[in-house]
């Protein structure tokens, strides 16, 4: 079984606002059974996401919010979110992770995209 990973990032109204996180989640799923999640505005909930890897048999899920920075939503929100979902799928362990941006890695790799304009 592959590790389960859920990718959480905000929402929007504009359906192709969510066109990266799709290709990630495409990139990503040779190694992992990843499904995307949003705060607000679209559609699977941090709730419903778990509730799918958990039905495919995941024990333990990884969330990566896909935000560049630790605001209210990843202090607060997050963590609420994750409590009650997991409270809701008591067999599943979730793991919240910081922001993606807030890596040294993606920060490198930023700086050089915005560095070959």
């Amino acid at each position: 079984m592959k590790p389960a990973l859920i990718l959480f990032a905000h929402g929007s109204r504009d359906a192709q606002w969510a066109q990266p996180f799709d290709a990630l989640r495409t990139a990503l799923a040779p190694r992992y059974d990843v499904e995307l999640a949003y705060l607000e505005l679209m559609a699977p909930t941090l709730d419903e996401a778990v509730a799918r890897l958990a039905a495919r048999g995941a024990e333990r899920v990884r969330v990566v919010p896909v935000f560049l920075g630790q605001g209210a939503h990843l202090k607060r929100d997050l963590p609420a979110l994750a409590a009650a979902a997991g409270a809701r799928h008591p067999g599943v362990q979730i793991a919240l992770e910081p922001a993606i941006g807030e890596q040294p890695a993606v920060i490198a790799a930023l700086a050089a995209a915005i560095g070959r304009g």
